[in-house]
């Protein structure tokens, strides 16, 4: 079966903007065009785009990714600088979602500070370390402006 680049676009959720721009880019060399010029899509190109899509979702650059898909197009002999290619990316991944759980650790101790500070009336009363995020956040009754509440205070 094959698809235009409007079906495309709407089951890939790239516009159709997006898709031509990809193609003069060099990145979809293996999508065919009818003799009136028009892209025709088949559903390994589908496939193909999403690898693509996956690719610069990940912070893989449009170079890198051209690249990959010039080696792809050469065939098996190119197959351990794919996996390579591969590899590094996953690393890439690896590496962002460690920094990113580092980001959330933050935040959750942020929040944890300032639901302290809300209850006290003040951030002047609230100590704790941002740098161990997993350390108590204590409120310094002798500061505190606003009446503490019967609830327990757990922070």
């Amino acid at each position: 079966m094959t698809y235009s680049i409007g079906q495309v676009a709407e089951k890939t959720g790239l516009s159709t903007y997006t898709l031509r721009y990809y193609d003069r880019e060099g990145l979809m060399p293996f999508v065919k065009r009818t003799p009136s010029g028009r892209r025709e899509f088949t559903d390994d190109n589908l496939d193909f785009l999403d690898l693509i899509t996956c690719l610069k979702d990940t912070g893989m650059q449009l170079s890198e990714i051209r690249h990959f898909v010039e080696l792809a197009m050469q065939g098996d002999s190119t197959l351990e600088t794919r996996l390579n290619i591969f590899k590094q990316q996953q690393q890439a991944v690896h590496d962002q979602i460690a920094q990113a759980k580092q980001h959330l650790a933050k935040l959750d101790y942020k929040v944890r500070f300032f639901t302290a500070a809300c209850d006290a009336g003040t951030e002047a009363a609230v100590s704790g370390d941002c740098e161990l995020p997993g350390q108590p956040i204590v409120i310094d009754e002798s500061l505190r402006v606003k009446k503490a509440h019967p609830r327990l205070n757990s922070f």
